[in-house]
């Protein structure tokens, strides 16, 4: 009986394989090998949430989710996250999975797993999202990153073509201003996946945006663009000058790809190439920078810490080599 209740939360709640295909979501091509990406990272994630819902234990997950290739395990486990917390808000578990997986395993990949919260968030009504308190006060905003990612990524004609922003999006409350922006991080990542991995379309689409959201689009294409890879050093030349004033919001999007990416011992060579494109330096030192800016935080902070934390990244990284040896 219980695994039948999880295979059925899992098809109810998850889309299927299918809605992640390129083709089905109308997002460009640019090549064969671009599609197989995105379309691998999507089968991945799918794979980590049904880990997450259909395993018996969260250590039993987590014994899934590593066999996963090293490429995608960061993707799997933020598909875990997005089944960890779907199964707690909707047995009001106070995130009682999240954070066990967070303690085990699930902590070289705690950002993945922040981001996976945002999505469950999308596809759960409000009353059932979790309270901010059980969060991290600074790593919670990736929730919003999750957010944003999911509903450009499934919503992409409302919330990429028109550029409809979420009215007052009140959680935490009191931070509706800079949730913002938060959720423009996300919604720039999918600009990477709507773009099919074509830094020239990504730009394309982020530039039909007002110009006052094109700093935390940018980061976004940023951390897609290095996390998830797609594009040879060319491309990403282009993209790091087209990007101008904006180019120290792009590079800080990168610094935090490649953080996740050393933090889950999983770098690959096209994070370590688009660091050294779009950061002037090497993805170790870049995540080193992450780590040292890295500050406190608290629920009354304002603007967040957060925000902090990624204006030092972008000033450290505004130049092209502007990194202190």
């Amino acid at each position: 009986m219980a695994s039948a209740l999880r295979s059925l939360r899992r098809r109810i709640l998850v889309p299927d394989v299918g809605e992640t295909k390129v083709e089905t979501r109308g997002f460009w091509v640019k090549n064969a090998a671009s599609t197989e990406l995105l379309e691998t990272v999507g089968e991945y994630f799918l794979a980590g949430y049904a880990h997450a819902v259909e395993s018996r234990t969260v250590a039993e997950a987590e014994d899934r989710l590593e066999e996963v290739p090293a490429r995608f395990r960061g993707f799997a486990y933020e598909g875990a996250g997005m089944g960890f917390a779907i199964l707690d808000c909707l047995t009001f578990g106070d995130l009682r999975r999240v954070n066990a997986c967070l303690q085990g395993r699930g902590h070289h990949h705690n950002y993945m797993i922040y981001v996976g919260i945002g999505w469950a968030m999308a596809r759960l009504p409000r009353f059932l999202w979790p309270k901010p308190r059980l969060l991290d006060p600074l790593l919670l905003w990736l929730v919003h990153d999750g957010y944003g990612f999911h509903q450009a990524y499934f919503h992409t004609d409302r919330y990429v073509h028109q550029q409809v922003r979420e009215p007052r999006f009140s959680w935490p409350a009191g931070q509706e201003d800079y949730a913002a922006h938060a959720l423009d991080q996300g919604i720039g990542r999918a600009l990477w996946f709507v773009a099919g991995t074509s830094a020239e379309r990504a730009v394309t689409l982020l530039e039909r945006f007002p110009e006052s959201r094109h700093a935390d689009l940018y980061a976004g294409i940023g951390l897609a663009a290095t996390y998830a890879g797609g594009a040879d050093d060319a491309e990403l030349r282009w993209l790091r000058e087209r990007a101008g004033a904006h180019r120290g919001p792009l590079a800080q999007g990168s610094v935090f790809a490649a953080e996740a990416r050393i933090r889950a011992g999983l770098l690959f060579p096209h994070t370590e190439s688009a660091v050294g494109v779009l950061c002037g330096t090497t993805a170790e030192r870049a995540a080193e920078v992450s780590r040292l800016t890295r500050p406190t935080a608290t629920a009354q902070d304002s603007p967040p810490a957060y925000e902090g934390w990624r204006r030092r990244i972008a000033e450290t990284f505004v130049f092209h080599g502007g990194v202190p040896s």
